[in-house]
């Protein structure tokens, strides 16, 4: 007889990530903060642990052997990533220290010395404040003008509106591919489609995209995408710009010093080719390596497979969660991935947070960087449970059962 194909729970998942096998303040954990920074498994923690013990050196420099085996771990990262979002060239994978480093490149580079007064920057009222800040300051440089497109109550970017707004004054597009405070997928192959057709660049900010979706640039047909390590089950400090070679190619750089040039002398500097003209300095080597581990990690399980799971998990959780007396969901879209915003009566957000800690539920509280949505929905923050694939159905009941408690607490 044929072997029987194992059927992959989360359970097996869990297993992977050392840091979910402990307690706090005598309970286990739950964690439930997975949007704010994702846990690393350890096949991540081993390969950083591993190149600090036996390989580490600077990259690109050096002709021994220890600068050449960082080179080949650092350079390998790259290519890897490349090949989990499907850029055509790995010219077009520029590394950065995350999500925020790679918009105000993109602001600064490709956006400052282009804008003239009276264009325009389009974003939505879902945004994290990294893909709001960069464009203020870039709009406040050069005399351009941002601009919003409005939301639903139900936590939806309303696409008519945003395609409305788009008129030939329109430099360039940024959105959230997944809104980080409410989980809402945004419709961003419809812009995508419409702003093409104007010849309008957008960015993406794909930072809650590329943990839970399975993300292929080229299908998008984006021209900029940007997500974080740290976001994706690897290393802090680490993070993505895809760009568009041709895009890339005719911006200058953005910061300048070493590994981004070619020849330097005082009357001129000639700059280094594609993606190093963007990587000036020493980078976080480390921390790419354990980038490209993440990556091989979510591979092995397939991201298909992941966005599945987490969907039904969602689901069931947005379902329990409706059932708990007072509970007041924050963002109900019809199209949704890992992330649910809640409040409970009257009690402040960080109260709640603070109680479900004390019985081992790690969620998030505050404004969780999108203070304008806090304001379209009139609260000055909520609670955020946000889910991977490491999480179970279990954890959704030690969610609630101690959701009940604090009911029962300020009662």
């Amino acid at each position: 007889m044929g072997a029987v194909a194992k059927t992959v729970t989360a359970t097996d998942w869990r297993a992977d990530f050392p840091a979910l096998d402990q307690s706090v303040h005598g309970q286990a954990l739950i964690y439930l903060d997975s949007a704010a920074s994702a846990q690393q498994p350890a096949a991540v923690i081993d390969a950083v642990a591993r190149y600090q013990r036996e390989d580490h050196a600077n990259v690109h420099r050096g002709v021994h052997t220890l600068s050449h085996r960082a080179t080949e771990a650092y350079e390998g990262a790259r290519d890897k990533i490349r090949g989990f979002i499907n850029a055509k060239s790995r010219s077009e994978i520029v590394l950065t220290s995350g999500t925020t480093e790679s918009i105000n490149l993109v602001a600064q580079s490709f956006c400052r010395p282009r804008l003239q007064p009276g264009d325009k920057i389009l974003i939505t009222h879902l945004e994290h404040h990294a893909n709001i800040v960069p464009w203020q300051l870039v709009c406040e440089q050069t005399g351009a003008e941002l601009i919003v497109a409005p939301i639903n109550e139900r936590g939806e970017v309303e696409l008519d509106s945003l395609l409305d707004l788009i008129d030939d004054r329109v430099f360039l597009i940024g959105m959230a591919h997944v809104a980080n405070a409410l989980g809402t997928v945004c419709p961003v192959e419809k812009v995508i489609e419409h702003a093409r057709q104007r010849g309008i660049p957008v960015l993406i900010d794909g930072a809650q995209g590329v943990p839970h979706l399975d993300v292929d640039v080229q299908a998008l047909d984006c021209d900029f995408y940007a997500f974080s390590g740290h976001k994706m089950f690897g290393p802090t400090g680490t993070g993505v710009l895809y760009g568009r070679e041709a895009i890339l190619d005719a911006m200058p750089p953005w910061q300048g010093g070493g590994d981004m040039i070619l020849e330097v002398s005082f009357d001129k500097t000639i700059y280094n080719e594609l993606p190093y003209k963007f990587e000036a300095g020493t980078p976080n080597i480390s921390g790419v390596v354990g980038l490209g581990a993440a990556v091989d990690y979510l591979q092995s399980i397939g991201m298909p497979t992941i966005a599945r799971y987490e969907q039904e998990l969602h689901d069931h959780m947005v379902a329990r969660l409706k059932n708990v007396d007072g509970m007041r969901l924050i963002g109900e879209a019809r199209h949704k991935a890992s992330v649910q915003s809640f409040l409970l009566d009257d009690i402040h957000s960080h109260d709640l947070g603070t109680i479900l800690d004390h019985q081992g539920v790690a969620i998030r509280t505050g404004h969780h960087c999108a203070m304008p949505v806090m304001q379209f929905f009139g609260v000055p923050g909520t609670c955020r449970a946000s889910l991977a694939f490491y999480n179970n159905r279990d954890d959704i009941e030690q969610l609630v059962a101690a959701l009940e408690k604090a009911r029962e607490l300020f009662a």
